[in-house]
């Protein structure tokens, strides 16, 4: 690659992670930038996924800070089982990414582009349902607990695999689990999130796919968005903003297919 080529290439990176980071702090959804960003500047899709977790990793890592007040109140035990869980299901969903062929990876991207983008338009939904799930059943039983640390195994796999709507599916487990305060459940939601890609974030440093100049130059940007979504998210509308972020997901959904049609 020509060196003005791969320098636009990194700017280009930068505002797609300023945007994604604006996205995270306002609605959620980042993922939708930064992933496919990658791949359209010429990144395989294992080092593009690598190099996006480690990009959204500092981000999610720092808001761990934040809810250490509400991560005290939390029983111990419980605590243990949903990082135990969630670092065994995060190192095992990286390494089988990394034993993914290329190919079959870029032939599952707009399957999972659409399920992610189909969960984020519907979590609305899917939360108001399980609050009314929620009120209507008493305090989790062991069953109960054990059930969700297997979920949460299920759901850390897929998070270490590939990661899109993963905090809509942390939050949907800790409501099942029996969880109402919504300050709580956000602290659950990023410290598990943190620990998912914590882990594969170290498995993909051991195995050498992370694409250092792309994820430094999106850490960046994705720190610089966070701060200014996050300032100025207050004088926008939410809804406008889940909606664009709903239409760029079936946008990039819809071009993924056509571009793997095209290529047979």
């Amino acid at each position: 690659m020509i060196p003005w080529k791969r320098l636009s290439h990194l700017f280009f990176l930068f505002g797609a992670a300023v945007l994604g980071g604006a996205l995270n702090a306002v609605a959620g959804g980042g993922s939708f930038v930064g992933f496919p960003s990658l791949l359209f500047t010429g990144l395989p899709p294992i080092q593009a996924n690598a190099t996006n977790t480690i990009a959204l990793w500092p981000g999610s890592l720092a808001s761990v800070g934040a809810y250490w007040r509400e991560l005290a109140q939390q029983k111990r035990g419980f605590l243990l089982l949903l990082v135990g869980s969630s670092l065994v299901g995060g190192m095992l969903g990286s390494l089988l990414l990394l034993r993914t062929p290329q190919e079959t990876l870029f032939n599952l991207i707009p399957y999972l582009l659409l399920g992610t983008t189909v969960l984020f338009a519907c979590r609305t939904l899917l939360t108001t349902r399980l609050r009314w799930l929620v009120r209507e059943n008493k305090p989790p039983s062991v069953p109960t607990l054990a059930g969700g640390a297997l979920a949460q195994l299920a759901i850390a796999l897929y998070g270490g695999y590939f990661g899109g709507g993963l905090g809509i599916l942390l939050l949907a487990i800790l409501a099942i689990m029996g969880m109402e305060n919504v300050h709580q459940m956000n602290s659950l939601k990023t410290l598990l999130t943190s620990c998912i890609n914590g882990v594969a974030v170290v498995t993909f440093l051991c195995a050498g796919t992370i694409a250092w100049p792309q994820a430094i130059v999106m850490i960046s940007g994705a720190i610089l968005g966070g701060y200014g979504g996050a300032f100025y998210g207050r004088k926008i509308e939410q809804r406008w903003v889940r909606l664009l972020v709903i239409l760029v997901g079936f946008s990039l959904t819809l071009y993924f297919f056509v571009l793997q049609k095209v290529r047979g």
